[in-house]
């Protein structure tokens, strides 16, 4: 059975690092270097399409059995660098974290991953990270919103916005890349600010584990913000007028700059915004 094609992007946004080829260890930097040549790679809409194929059997497939070999492909500076999708152990921890925020009432995820099917992931998972113990995922993603800590990497300069055609049957598309220098230069400078102006908050923590996130690739990666499906839960008018990389950058330097009133205006400004897209999830 096959996944219709027409599906759209759940509504996630993504942060992702794409790495050079030299990052990689052989036989892996081999794999890489054939893949970037080829003349199409795959894109998001792919990736979905493909994970949403294993929740059609039953019962479903919350993990994929075998790794992916797919990457996301771009250019930095006229060399390439990949972002391997390592769907395997994001489906990993994805459930890892259904599990812990317990926001799903226990006999919903019996439906939906009966107590053996998740069992026997944890299994598999546990035995897998004693041959892996240092691994992470080049993706991170976010359900119904894009967590402020993110917008703290990039510059409103570094923001593309491409307008939607709905005749072509094409979604807007809003990210926004930046180096991985850049990203670890901007985010501590705003953790300094947080700390020096207020307490060591939810913001400030998350900032502190994204940091530790960066620190595990290759210094000349590149780091990109992409909305990915809530393109499709934001109108696009808003869409178009979403600064919110700008938003966090006027916040911060009002923090460094004493100015507290400022700082909380904008805060307030981008929590609403936010929260009207986090909304959505309840709607009919």
């Amino acid at each position: 059975m096959s996944v219709d094609s027409t599906l759209l992007v759940p509504y996630a946004s993504y942060l992702r690092v794409y790495e050079p080829l030299a990052a990689f260890p052989e036989p892996e930097r081999t794999h890489w270097s054939r893949y970037a040549r080829r003349p199409r790679t795959p894109g998001a809409q792919d990736e979905l399409r493909r994970s949403l194929a294993d929740l059609v059997p039953v019962p479903p497939v919350p993990v994929p059995v075998h790794e992916s070999g797919e990457a996301f492909v771009a250019h930095l500076d006229g060399v390439v660098v990949v972002c391997p999708w390592r769907t395997r152990l994001r489906g990993w921890l994805a459930l890892r974290d259904l599990v812990a925020q317990g926001g799903i009432p226990a006999s919903v995820l019996d439906a939906m991953l009966p107590p053996v099917v998740r069992a026997q992931v944890e299994a598999d998972h546990e035995r897998w990270l004693e041959r892996n113990p240092d691994a992470r995922p080049w993706i991170r993603t976010a359900v119904w919103q894009v967590p402020l800590r993110w917008f703290a990497l990039f510059g409103d300069e570094e923001r593309c916005y491409e307008p939607g055609d709905r005749a072509a049957g094409r979604a807007p598309v809003l990210r926004y890349r930046t180096t991985m220098a850049q990203a670890r230069r901007r985010l501590a400078r705003a953790l300094r600010a947080l700390r020096d102006s207020v307490d060591e908050g939810t913001l400030a923590q998350g900032l502190v584990d994204v940091g530790r996130w960066l620190e595990e690739f290759h210094p000349r990666a590149l780091v990109e913000l992409d909305y990915g499906g809530l393109v499709h839960a934001v109108a696009e008018e808003r869409l178009a007028a979403d600064r919110s990389a700008a938003d966090v950058a006027e916040g911060l330097a009002a923090l460094r700059a004493g100015d507290d009133d400022v700082a909380g205006e904008v805060y307030a400004r981008l929590a609403e915004r936010w929260r009207a897209v986090r909304d959505l999830r309840h709607a009919n």
